[in-house]
């Protein structure tokens, strides 16, 4: 297998006129406005999905199944740059949706999932988002997380539920698939190509932004034996091989891969893993900034997924598969803030 920079250098080469083209694009506006223009990009590691109120309310037409709330790290940085603003006013415009790939920032029409009040015959389909944020040459700052449902990550860690229930590896599944299946280390090639592929897109849409791009956070323990395997509050089934497997050879290869993509272009990286660990989904309440399989959420969040066997309520929990609670979008927040401020220093 070729290796990954020599990978990431060929594909670059395939979207370099891309990017000369887009740096002949006169600054023009750039920084001329009276305020910042700052968009938010991502999946639900950005969105938020129960964490903090609906935005959009809940009931409000406007709601697109995107599941963006209040207190994920975007809103936190919105309010902590109204309050002590950068030189000038930030605006935000935030077009995370949950389940977003890496295809939906620039290139694809997704349609959302979200659970919470779903119009009959379900959700349309919405725009990629650097169409909906309005990229343009006066776009000051990108803030990018994504990445993760390329994989997919959340499919991943399912299927490695499945193969704890029936006692098999997890690891030997993603490492010798069965036909039609990906490998991890296809997974990967296939994600690095991706984000190639999309930030381009974004330099190209936004070409005088600044481009921050976030990373995953330790939802997995440094060692797997500290999870109950009978906890739906942790990671449940999954067996302490595949966590250390899932967390050495796809978490920490997938940040590894959006650092090394994020500095070819030149982009700031946020790295949100390294400050969070300690505080994964096998952690007690109170030190988890992370949720497992089944954990605490707002009431609107359901407590089962429909089609399975998944029910939280029997435990008095909702359904969180493993995303960041509100300890660990704050903990995102004070380093998304940091960046977005070096970014408008540099301007």
């Amino acid at each position: 297998m070729p290796h990954p920079v020599s990978r990431l250098r060929t594909r670059a080469l395939a979207v370099g006129l891309v990017l000369a083209a887009s740096a002949l694009v006169p600054a023009g506006s750039a920084g001329a406005a009276d305020q910042y223009e700052w968009a938010a990009l991502g999946d639900s590691y950005t969105a938020g999905i129960f964490v903090g109120e609906p935005q959009p309310a809940l009931g409000d037409a406007a709601r697109d199944g995107c599941d963006r709330t209040s207190d994920a790290y975007p809103g936190l940085v919105e309010r902590e740059l109204a309050e002590f603003p950068p030189g000038k006013p930030v605006n935000l415009t935030n077009v995370s949706c949950g389940a977003a790939t890496i295809a939906d920032i620039a290139q694809a029409k997704q349609v959302p999932i979200s659970p919470v009040e779903p119009p009959e015959g379900g959700w349309p389909a919405v725009d990629p988002q650097i169409q909906r944020a309005g990229l343009d040459d006066r776009t000051d700052v990108v803030t990018i997380g994504i990445g993760g449902n390329s994989l997919p990550f959340g499919g991943m860690l399912l299927k490695c539920l499945e193969q704890g229930v029936a006692g098999k590896s997890c690891r030997e599944y993603y490492t010798n698939p069965p036909e039609g299946e990906e490998s991890i280390q296809e997974k990967l090639a296939r994600v690095q190509d991706e984000y190639v592929e999309m930030l381009a897109q974004v330099h190209q849409a936004a070409p005088n932004a600044k481009v921050i791009t976030v990373g995953y956070p330790a939802v997995l323990p440094e060692d797997a034996s500290s999870c109950n395997r009978l906890s739906l509050t942790e990671l449940g089934s999954i067996t302490h091989a595949d966590v250390d497997w899932l967390r050495d050879d796809v978490l920490e290869p997938l940040n590894g891969t959006i650092k090394r993509v994020s500095q070819f272009f030149g982009d700031r990286y946020v790295d949100v893993y390294s400050s969070s660990v300690g505080h994964d989904a096998c952690q007690p309440a109170g030190t988890k900034w992370v949720e497992g399989i089944c954990g605490d959420a707002a009431d609107y969040w359901p407590s089962k997924v429909p089609g399975t066997l998944l029910n939280c309520a029997l435990i008095g929990k909702r359904v969180t598969l493993v995303h960041p609670n509100a300890a660990g979008h704050a903990n995102a927040a004070a380093h998304v803030e940091r960046a977005v401020r070096i970014a408008l220093l540099e301007r």
